[in-house]
């Protein structure tokens, strides 16, 4: 009877292990990129777009979601924060003023925008983007952008009338105030068009006066009303792109319903601000993106906007608590929802945070979840989430060093809410040594 052999234990890596179980053990994005914590079934996770465009991902977008006070704002801070150290560049719109500790740490201060303040954004400033755009391309530009303002205002889409009354009112503005055309100058141009405006739309100027008066008196109401000092004059000197981070603040008018109106003035002039011709990567965060998402004409613009992301070597990140918030937009089969579907399409990182049951169904279809990840993200405790990039899916406990804690804290830590599952957020989530 020839005796049993024995063999010695074989020690190996976790990538020959990979091979002995590949659909237990999931290979990770790599070292390269931005460190965010750790990925619980693996070792670190790293992750950065631009280091992951062509192998991982074909656009730079990230979709951030989470109900409130699981780690959301966290991360995205953190986030922001550890990209500056790569060099990288940030522009922040931010709803509800929270991030004054993280501008204090990278030594900036939030520019406030508020009624009758002494910032200014004017979302037709033609020497904010790219110098070397043809005229035509800077004309339609600023076109779209005035569009989409005054159908937010309205809160209805415009009328033919409108649509033709604006640009024409706009070609006027941009003839009488050659240096810098204002939203002030356009409501001039509207109120009182001129005979060569008139002629060009084969009517009278009274006709186009009264035509017209609902669009311009409600963009009129941005110039001279409540909201006036933000967008109704040239851009203020004071503002520097060229600073690691510009957050702005817009927490004076956060229960305001003009507070799309805003957002979509601020992010136009980001993204024509973002498109000039620059190899330093950037990122504009978009928190509370679903308040863009309201009126469609403001819908098609930011698609727009993403859809230009790789060309500009920016990452845009839009926040939201729930995807509900961006089906709500319009009914089911209206177009504001299906450009928010197309938002998700175009953001090929989706950081999913706990998610309430009833909010699962929508979750999983409308991001594609296998039934694993559906039931996990209503059990993830705080400072956890699901990371699909691409097509690949990471479960990830997101790490703070203590001085990062000091900055991305918010009074959200204060609270155990009620039907949380306690453990591993803001206030007790995992810290690195300092």
């Amino acid at each position: 009877m020839n005796p049993r052999s024995h063999q010695l234990a074989h020690r190996v890596t976790t990538a020959h292990f990979q091979a002995v179980y590949p659909f237990i053990s999931e290979g990770g994005l790599g070292g390269r990129g931005c460190y965010i914590g750790q990925d619980l079934f693996g070792g670190a996770f790293c992750y950065d777009p631009w280091e992951l465009y062509g192998r991982h991902l074909s656009g730079p977008n990230m979709l951030v979601i989470g109900q409130i006070g699981f780690g959301k704002s966290s991360f995205v801070k953190s986030y922001v924060y550890r990209q500056l150290i790569f060099g990288r560049r940030a522009v922040m719109l931010d709803p509800k003023g929270e991030n004054g500790a993280l501008c204090a740490a990278v030594g900036v201060e939030p520019l406030k925008l508020r009624p009758g303040g002494d910032i200014r954004l004017n979302p037709l400033d033609p020497e904010v983007g790219d110098p070397n755009r043809p005229i035509e391309q800077i004309t339609q530009d600023q076109l779209g952008v005035l569009l989409a303002i005054i159908a937010a205002a309205l809160n209805r889409p415009l009328t033919p009338e409108e649509r033709a009354a604006c640009g024409v009112a706009l070609d006027s503005a941009r003839q009488r105030h050659v240096g810098q055309p204002t939203l002030p100058h356009v409501v001039e141009a509207l109120l009182f068009p001129d005979d060569e405006a008139a002629s060009k739309l084969a009517t009278t100027k009274e006709q186009l006066a009264t035509g017209s008066r609902e669009a311009s008196l409600e963009l009129q109401r941005l110039c001279q009303g409540d909201l006036r000092g933000m967008f109704d004059g040239p851009t203020s000197g004071n503002i520097d792109l060229t600073s690691p981070l510009v957050s702005f603040d817009l927490s004076s008018v956060y229960q305001s319903e003009a507070l799309g109106i805003l957002m979509v003035c601020a992010a136009a002039w980001l993204q024509r601000a973002l498109a000039r011709q620059e190899t330093t990567k950037r990122i504009l965060v978009l928190d509370e993106a679903w308040v863009c998402l309201r009126n469609v004409a403001i819908a098609r613009w930011l698609q727009a906007s993403y859809k230009l992301a790789r060309a500009y070597g920016v990452q845009n990140v839009a926040v939201v608590h729930r995807l509900s918030d961006l089906t709500a937009a319009g009914a089911g089969d209206s177009e504001q929802v299906q450009l928010a579907r197309g938002l998700l399409s175009d953001s090929e990182t989706r950081v999913i945070y706990y998610q309430a049951p009833g909010d699962v169904a929508a979750s999983k279809d409308l991001l594609g979840l296998t039934d694993s990840e559906a039931d996990l993200i209503s059990q993830l405790r705080r400072g956890q989430s699901l990371w699909k990039v691409g097509t690949r899916g990471f479960l990830v406990q997101h790490r703070l060093s203590k001085y990062e804690r000091s900055i991305v804290d918010t009074d959200y830590r204060m609270v155990d809410l009620p039907g949380v599952p306690q453990g591993g957020g803001v206030s007790s989530m995992p810290a690195e040594s300092a």
